[in-house]
């Protein structure tokens, strides 16, 4: 008996030098600026929660039961705590284990959303959530696979120019705004045509299939402003203008009510009356308590971000890492910069939160994993020699 303690103790040691062996790789081989920003957004998100959170618990608090002013932040904090350890664990994942999960959790979501119009439960007339115990929304989680699947697809040409990628893309476009209309969820539609429209470019897109893409979606454009009443509404109000108890106008007057810098943490009054303070407008809210010169400063994030992202795939050789990345990108930048242009009355409104910032709870989780699989997939060895990257050599190029 004795003896075995030294070899357990020893057996110890070496999974102790494996894991900081481990540890030690993944921090030299992830991008850290990106990681950073990444949680420097999270940072504030938790305060622009803790800010919105009383308006929205006032609103909800009923004479049955009443919501502290901090209650959805605390639920907040649970979530982005679940959603650290989602990235975190994606960001440890391999390039290929990365790529594998992501095709297993789109082609899940896809079917998830097959069962939406069957079994999903319906709020505020829609129907995007599946409750197996749990409250999930499939389209949120689709986000992390969706890039993921769709370069793969691409990459095949790769390995056979004669593979119709373009036209497999397409189908599964089709099918995936399909099942977004029956929600029916306009926003998500736009946002991943978005995502498809930007992927397909960098695949190198035949110009004819380009302008077909622009055509049927200029036809369902249509058809959607015929047939689904309340984004036909939107667009009206966005065109021709509201009236002044309309979300996005309040939200504009809650936006500039605080000036460039704000009128203080918990200082704010026309937040509550704001509907949605502490998801999809949550920027008004910023904009209100902390100034215009904060919300300036949160676009710059989001701008560092996708900028950081660009400059680390600008010496990357491999097809796939370029168009997951490209895509996840694409979906943070798109998501964000809707969200922000829907507050300053730019864009018609869309229900959609701000990504990293809005309280949310599968919606956190998914982004916060999409993270995490991003900063997989651009792993690197830091030892390995790259081509640098010239703006003479796009010069000299022919």
């Amino acid at each position: 008996m004795a003896s075995t303690a030294p070899v357990s103790r020893s057996a110890a040691n070496r999974y102790n030098r494996n894991r900081r062996s481990r540890l030690a790789v993944w921090w030299q081989e992830i991008d850290r600026a990106t990681l950073i920003l990444v949680l420097i957004l999270m940072a504030v998100g938790a305060v622009a929660v803790a800010a919105g959170s009383p308006a929205s618990a006032r609103r909800l608090s009923t004479a049955h039961e009443k919501l502290s002013d901090l209650y959805f932040f605390n639920l907040h904090m649970r979530w982005q705590l679940l959603g650290l350890g989602a990235m975190f664990w994606a960001s440890s994942l391999g390039k290929e284990s990365a790529r594998r999960f992501g095709i297993l959790i789109g082609a899940s979501m896809l079917v998830a959303l097959m069962l939406v119009p069957i079994i999903g439960s319906e709020v505020n007339g829609a129907k995007r959530w599946l409750r197996f115990g749990i409250s999930l929304q499939p389209s949120e989680f689709l986000k992390c696979g969706y890039p993921i699947l769709l370069a793969w697809i691409l990459s095949w040409r790769a390995r056979d120019p004669q593979i119709p990628v373009v036209a497999i893309c397409f189908g599964v476009m089709g099918l995936l705004g399909a099942l977004l209309m029956l929600q029916p969820d306009f926003g998500s539609t736009m946002l991943f045509s978005g995502t498809f429209l930007v992927l397909i470019l960098l695949a190198g897109i035949d110009i004819k299939r380009l302008g077909m893409f622009f055509g049927v979606g200029f036809v369902g454009l249509i058809l959607m402003y015929f047939t689904y009443s309340n984004g036909r509404n939107r667009i009206d109000n966005f065109l021709f203008g509201g009236t002044a108890f309309d979300q996005v106008d309040l939200a504009e007057r809650t936006l500039l009510n605080g000036g460039w810098t704000g009128l203080g943490f918990w200082m704010g009054t026309r937040k509550l009356a704001l509907p949605e303070a502490h998801t999809d407008y949550i920027f008004s809210v910023i904009g209100e308590e902390f100034g215009l010169l904060a919300c300036m400063a949160i676009v710059l994030l989001y701008l560092a971000i996708l900028t950081r992202v660009i400059l680390r795939l600008v010496e990357e050789e491999d097809l796939f890492t370029v168009l997951a990345a490209s895509g996840f990108a694409a979906q943070l930048g798109g998501q964000a910069f809707i969200n922000v242009l829907v507050n300053l009355q730019l864009f018609p409104s869309k229900g959609m939160t701000l990504p990293l910032i809005s309280y949310g709870g599968s919606s956190t989780v998914a982004m916060c994993l999409c993270m995490g699989l991003l900063l997989a997939i651009t792993r690197r060895n830091p030892f390995i020699q790259r081509e640098k990257f010239s703006l003479r050599a796009i010069g000299d190029a022919q």
